[in-house]
């Protein structure tokens, strides 16, 4: 392929430390890193803008763009997983709440409806928990980074003035997702709200993936190798990470990285594989969630968004 030096943005964390720093270097070409402090601003720059080459993305913000035709497309590594039980908090004077009780009412929104969080977490309102989706009213902190995103009729924006964090703490919404949890007179809906994540993925095999990396369709098609050699480059930086966890030379643990060991502790394998195969069941829940939210308006398959050179990799 010849030289190549592309942009690219990413956070740095476990899984791309050493593709940031030098010590692993993809075949055949160079990546520049851009370091945007705000993350989900590059995600915003690439749907609008394609500022980027190559750029970490929010999967259910993939999904929403590429049903409106923008020229990236996703690689299966899958940077960020995380449990959203405890993304859901009520004021702390209404220990009664049940997620039950959700229905008929208003319920905040950090951002925009398609944010992964909220996708993730109102599909576990609606699976675990019974609730109709369609009987809450959803309200808005911001606006979607697809612009041409359409929500359906019960997600509306917050009041002008309004503030999501304090209405919810005021009762005047009966919850909020993905609003920060150390507001004050704030408390998670779902008690025990970690453990009823990791009990989720002890007994339905639930690992809700967050974001992943697009790459813009221009260079995909330019460098038929480039989606493999991307993939494979991203995959032996997490595949050291993870041999540094397991070993016990990650120093400084944070949370993500406990969470991770966590993961590993519960099914005994990589809690962070890479690749459609490995993952298939939580792309397509996360597809599903998607149609049922409204976000896309028809079902699609793994291998109608992922580069074509990457169905088969796993790692």
């Amino acid at each position: 392929m010849g030289q190549l030096t592309l942009t690219a943005v990413t956070r740095t964390q476990g899984a791309t430390r050493a593709l940031k720093d030098g010590t692993v270097q993809p075949a055949g070409f160079g990546l520049e890193f851009e370091e945007v402090p705000v993350l989900i601003q590059a995600f915003r720059r690439m749907v609008r803008s394609l500022d980027f080459d190559v750029s970490e993305m929010a999967f259910t913000t993939y999904l929403a763009a590429k049903a409106h035709g923008k020229p990236f497309t996703a690689l299966p590594v899958f940077l960020v997983r995380g449990f959203h039980h405890g993304a859901i908090l009520r004021s702390a004077a209404a220990g009664h709440l049940a997620p039950a009780d959700l229905a008929g009412r208003k319920v905040g929104v950090n951002r925009g409806y398609t944010v992964t969080t909220g996708v993730w977490a109102r599909g576990i309102l609606a699976d675990e928990y019974g609730l109709d989706l369609s009987r809450v009213t959803w309200v808005l902190s911001g606006d979607e980074h697809v612009a041409e995103y359409v929500p359906p009729k019960n997600v509306v924006p917050v009041t002008p003035g309004g503030n999501v964090p304090d209405m919810v703490a005021s009762g005047e919404l009966a919850a909020g997702i993905g609003i920060p949890a150390d507001h004050p007179g704030l408390a998670p809906l779902i008690p025990d709200a970690a453990e009823a994540g990791y009990r989720a993925l002890r007994e339905r095999g639930l690992y809700p993936i967050n974001h992943l990396v697009v790459v813009r369709d221009e260079l995909l098609a330019q460098y038929p190798s480039l989606a493999a050699d991307l993939f494979a480059a991203y995959a032996e930086a997490k595949n050291r990470y993870i041999a540094d966890l397991a070993a016990g030379r990650v120093t400084d643990p944070g949370p993500n990285d406990r969470m991770y060991q966590r993961v590993a502790d519960i099914t005994g394998a990589d809690p962070m594989p890479y690749g459609i195969g490995p993952n298939r069941a939580m792309i397509d829940l996360l597809i599903r969630y998607a149609v049922d939210q409204k976000i896309l308006d028809k079902p699609v398959v793994a291998e109608e968004i992922f580069a074509p050179g990457t169905h088969y990799l796993s790692a």
